[in-house]
């Protein structure tokens, strides 16, 4: 049975406003990843990564309502990124460069899905706790086998490679200006959006370079270990003017944020799965 047009067209919009939590999802732990390594700078400490985000926003206040917006909005971006490497919304075709970014939204799509399901995790936890069942349990399965996989020799090498193929094309897509491709705001606006935009975008990919590097160095020397966001930020903050390194990144994370959330707000969402 084939749906009508107004079927469809009430389809893409719910997944579009279900796409834009996605992005202002992402926002939010950004902004409070930026704000953990600017206070770790100013510390001399070494930051935190996303997961430590997460973990803040179900320990507060209002994590009842928080936690599980954020699961939903988690579920939302990665769904869209599935749908963009699948079904090329943006058009990047079949060729090798676009078979390299569709990947690469692919691999986006798995990333944040680790990251929905440690705070689905978390908040399945808070629940069994709260009914007197122990919550740390599934936390901690989740972390040891997503450690075992990851931590694997050969594995790190590919995740090498991988993140200094998706960090090249942050710092391209920063340089070309190709964001602006998919963002549909008025010049005045778009002024601030590229600052956000190029700032954020050459940091994450700077951070996705260090990453590639611990995680080569691992393959290379046949050690089980993983490299994450907070080893990589460990990794900058034992630099020579390690604060001010870790200070800029924590910057370039909250422009990161905004650039998050004008694409929750601005961004062409093309949802044809034809």
């Amino acid at each position: 049975m084939t749906r009508s047009a107004p079927d469809i067209a009430g389809w893409r919009d719910w997944f579009k406003r279900f796409a834009r939590l996605g992005y202002g999802a992402r926002a939010v732990v950004y902004l409070l990843l930026g704000f953990f390594t600017v206070s770790a700078a100013l510390t001399t400490g070494g930051g935190g990564d996303t997961k430590d985000a997460v973990e803040f926003i179900t320990h507060s206040t209002a994590s009842a309502i928080l936690t599980p917006l954020l699961i939903i909005s988690l579920a939302g971006y990665c769904s869209w990124r599935l749908v963009q490497a699948v079904f090329d919304t943006d058009d990047h075709g079949h060729g090798p460069k676009g078979l390299a970014v569709r990947a690469g939204l692919a691999g986006s799509a798995v990333t944040y899905g680790f990251l929905l399901l440690y705070t689905f995790s978390l908040w399945w936890g808070a629940n069994l706790a709260s009914g007197g069942g122990s919550g740390s349990g599934s936390k901690e399965s989740f972390a040891a086998a997503a450690a075992a996989f990851i931590g694997a020799g050969p594995v790190s090498l590919i995740l090498s490679a991988i993140f200094v193929t998706v960090g090249a094309a942050h710092i391209w897509k920063a340089i070309q200006r190709k964001y602006r491709d998919h963002i549909e705001a008025s010049e005045s606006i778009m002024k601030f959006i590229d600052v956000a935009a190029i700032g954020g975008l050459c940091a994450r990919g700077l951070i996705f370079f260090i990453i590639a590097f611990l995680f080569l160095r691992l393959g290379l020397a046949g050690q089980r270990g993983e490299a994450s966001l907070a080893d990589a930020l460990g990794f900058i903050s034992g630099l020579p003017f390690g604060a001010w390194l870790l200070g800029a990144t924590g910057v370039g994370f909250v422009l990161f944020a905004v650039y998050s959330l004008s694409e929750a707000i601005w961004r062409r969402l093309d949802v044809d799965l034809d």
